[in-house]
């Protein structure tokens, strides 16, 4: 390591807050089979939060040689130092061949794949007594796109989110990425089929909110955002399948002032996620 790196004393107090941010419980979970990945971690803030929020082995950070003295790079090594997680500092090449996103920040971080939870775990109240309050994502398939929909979800206190299994974006590293640290905070989930996890959480008393732009009701007049209740959205193009719009108990559309017809996925998934989370 280059020892001409600063230790900046604040991230002792970053390390403190271990297993305080977030919804995602410190615990082991079992062996099941793992679709989500996430395993290779890249940007700055992700490999921080990766570090403090402690939920998943860290294996190794990578740094590349010739990076600026930015403090939160300080904070990086003394938390991999806290937890004796391995630091190499490479060469920029080699950094390079080993990047997966174009603009990586000089940090990589290779850690434990994300637990991958139950359905029904995220339908339980977490310890603090607060109603379930999800994202369901129905084939969103562009990297940017999610990680966007899983920072915006975590910063709006969702407190558990559903992906499909199958046609939709993997927790790559560009997911990772533009997340920002969101999912290590994020409890997620993965479903065969999206209208039978729909199924399994009405059953369980949560109310199905679809996001159309042909939806009846204005995001704005809904009156269920207090209760237990599940955000759905659908992919880029085609939005909700017609099999998931018909299990949704109500479909709601965010209202429009300009020429354009839809938003971007992302945008609207965080004006939603937000908009309920002011009810809550």
């Amino acid at each position: 390591m280059n020892k001409k790196r600063k230790r900046n004393g604040n991230s002792r107090g970053v390390k403190g807050n271990k297993g305080q941010r977030g919804t995602t419980p410190l615990r082991q979970r079992k062996s099941q089979q793992n679709v989500l990945s996430g395993d290779q971690v890249e940007g700055r803030q992700a490999v921080r939060e990766l570090l403090i929020a402690g939920t998943r082995k860290t294996r190794e950070v990578f740094l590349a040689g010739d990076l600026d003295d930015a403090p939160i790079l300080d904070d990086i090594i003394d938390l991999a130092d806290e937890a004796k997680v391995p630091i190499k500092e490479i060469p920029r090449g080699r950094f390079e061949s080993m990047a997966k996103t174009e603009s990586p920040q000089g940090v990589v971080a290779l850690a434990a794949p994300l637990p991958n939870y139950e359905i029904e775990e995220l339908i339980e109240s977490k310890a603090s007594g607060s109603k379930p309050f999800l994202l369901v994502v129905d084939g969103v398939t562009d990297p940017g796109n999610l990680g966007a929909i899983l920072r915006s979800a975590e910063c709006a206190g969702i407190t558990g989110v559903i992906l499909p299994r199958h046609r939709s974006a993997r927790v790559t590293p560009a997911v990772t990425k533009t997340a920002a640290g969101a999912i290590e905070h994020l409890r997620i989930a993965t479903a065969g089929g999206i209208p039978a996890a729909l199924g399994r959480l009405r059953e369980a008393g949560i109310w199905l909110v679809g996001l159309d732009a042909g939806g009846s009701t204005p995001l704005y007049d809904l009156k269920i955002a207090d209760q237990p209740i599940a955000l759905v959205l659908g992919s880029e193009g085609r939005g909700l399948s017609r099999l998931t719009r018909e299990r949704c108990d109500e479909l709601v559309h965010i209202p429009l002032q300009g020429v354009l017809s839809s938003l971007n996925v992302s945008t609207a998934a965080a004006i939603a996620a937000f908009e309920v989370s002011r009810h809550r």
